[in-house]
């Protein structure tokens, strides 16, 4: 199965999101920076990689907030992992994206996401139960 990583990279009460540009495969959909887990990697290393390619932040550690299957129509079925980045050096560049963007998160659910990212979105972007 493809295992597939994403990253929460958050700032001052804020979310990095990027969307893709209108010639890649769900254009112009909203996500979270990430991508495939090559062979001998694990989801942070795959992560600390594909942060440095899109982005150019390095140094990076992160830890595993969910993970499920997810399967698009036509296609095989993936696993998503989603990991919190706790650290990185560097200022977030955009090099492959249409755009990115810091948001508050409640105002995620606004933008248009990749399907496969939506449940993880449900419940990251409501707000804490008050107790």
């Amino acid at each position: 199965m493809t295992v597939v990583v994403a990253g929460i990279v958050e700032r001052e009460d804020r979310v990095l999101i990027c969307r893709r540009k209108p010639n890649q495969q769900h254009p112009l959909k909203w996500e979270f920076p990430g991508g495939k887990v090559e062979p001998g990697e694990s989801p942070e290393q795959a992560l600390a990689r594909e942060l440095s390619e899109e982005l150019d932040i390095r140094d990076t550690e992160s830890t595993e907030v969910s993970r499920y299957e997810y399967t698009y129509p036509r296609k095989k079925p993936i696993l998503i992992v989603f990991l919190r980045v706790t650290r990185f050096t560097g200022e977030p560049q955009n090099l492959i994206f249409e755009e990115i963007r810091w948001e508050p998160r409640p105002n995620l659910p606004a933008f248009d996401f990749l399907e496969g990212d939506r449940d993880f979105l449900a419940s990251y972007a409501s707000p804490p139960p008050r107790s």
